[in-house]
């Protein structure tokens, strides 16, 4: 593009929508990083990596969160330095989502140990390539304004760039078609791997009618597919637009699709309290046990069935723990616990 970038704001309607999603996705997130602080038993293999994942999308929602509430029409130094701050939390975000996924299956299927050397390499991988993207292109003044056509207000790549194409590739969407491609396969073999460990699991025990088990990896089983549909659902009005930024399009300046676009990037970080907290058994009543101040517990007999009359508390908690606080070596409960 020769000519420079018109002023393009962003309706009050949707700025308003955009920055609601990015406070709940920071709450979200908070409320992630709180759980991990608080309760040890939490810390296990997989939830530790929600921890860094938590990390940047609380990051991303903050940077999102200034640049919607400036609504930026220039390149200037904070577009350039909440452009670059997005471009690396965003990129991060993708990569340990990617990571989660990997975990499990290498965990789950492959049976491989998941050590410190696997944990240091998605340390190097998910923080230190989005950080050399991040600052290759502030340093080749790639980042800034953009006129909200592959953003809501923010600055990401600077469409005046002649290799603009490449770096907007570089700078998240390579990583995001990734994602795409590699989270439903991963999490579709994670599933048929426990459908299958199920099955023969019944054929061993075919006269025990075995309840609750059933109920939890039907728990286990919906999360496995609402993971990549959720990411998926979120992310791709960010693709639609950037496709139709490079058709030209008008259809990309449309209200709807700028709405969607602007919740699906910020929105990560609540779709994931939703799912590994308020979704989580354990996590939720942990939570509503702090907030009731232990007035709460009555709430859980309804559900323990007539032998919560006598039962001790403690094998409750070690059977929830046994099922959604497993060990690193332990294979089955991995996938309640996230």
């Amino acid at each position: 593009m020769s000519a420079p970038l018109p002023p393009a704001r962003v309706p009050g309607p949707e700025r308003v929508a955009v920055l609601v999603s990015c406070a709940v996705s920071c709450l979200g997130s908070v409320l992630l990083l709180l759980s991990q602080a608080r309760w040890a038993e939490l810390r296990t293999g997989p939830r530790q990596l929600l921890l860094y994942l938590s990390l940047a999308d609380l990051l991303s929602a903050l940077s999102y969160f200034y640049g919607v509430l400036r609504d930026f029409q220039s390149s200037s130094w904070d577009c350039v330095l909440q452009g670059a701050v997005s471009t690396f939390a965003n990129t991060s975000s993708f990569f340990w989502t990617m990571a989660v996924a990997l975990y499990l299956y290498l965990s789950l299927v492959r049976g491989c140990p998941a050590g410190p050397a696997l944990l240091w390499a998605f340390h190097a991988v998910s923080w230190g390539v989005p950080l050399a993207i991040t600052v290759a292109a502030v340093a080749l003044r790639k980042i800034g304004y953009d006129a909200s056509k592959v953003s809501v207000g923010w600055c990401w790549v600077d469409l005046d760039a002649e290799d603009r194409l490449l770096w907007m590739l570089l700078a998240g969407k390579a990583w995001e078609i990734l994602a795409y491609v590699t989270l439903p396969v991963l999490y579709i073999l994670i599933r048929k791997h426990i459908n299958r460990a199920h099955a023969a699991l019944s054929e061993y025990r075919p006269l025990l009618p075995a309840p609750s088990p059933r109920p939890r990896s039907g728990v286990a089983d919906k999360k496995l597919i609402l993971i990549p549909v959720i990411f998926i659902f979120l992310r791709v009005w960010s693709t639609v637009r950037f496709v139709l930024t490079l058709c030209d399009s008008p259809a990309v300046q449309n209200p709807l699709l700028v709405v969607l676009h602007g919740i699906g990037n910020t929105f990560q970080g609540g779709a994931n309290c939703i799912l590994f907290v308020l979704c989580t058994r354990v996590v939720r009543e942990k939570l509503l046990s702090l907030l009731c101040c232990g007035h709460c517990d009555p709430l859980d007999w309804p559900r323990q069935g007539p032998q919560s009359s006598w039962q001790p508390p403690q094998p409750h908690r070690d059977k929830d723990k046994d099922k959604d606080m497993p060990s690193p070596g332990q294979t089955k409960p991995l996938l309640s616990s996230t």
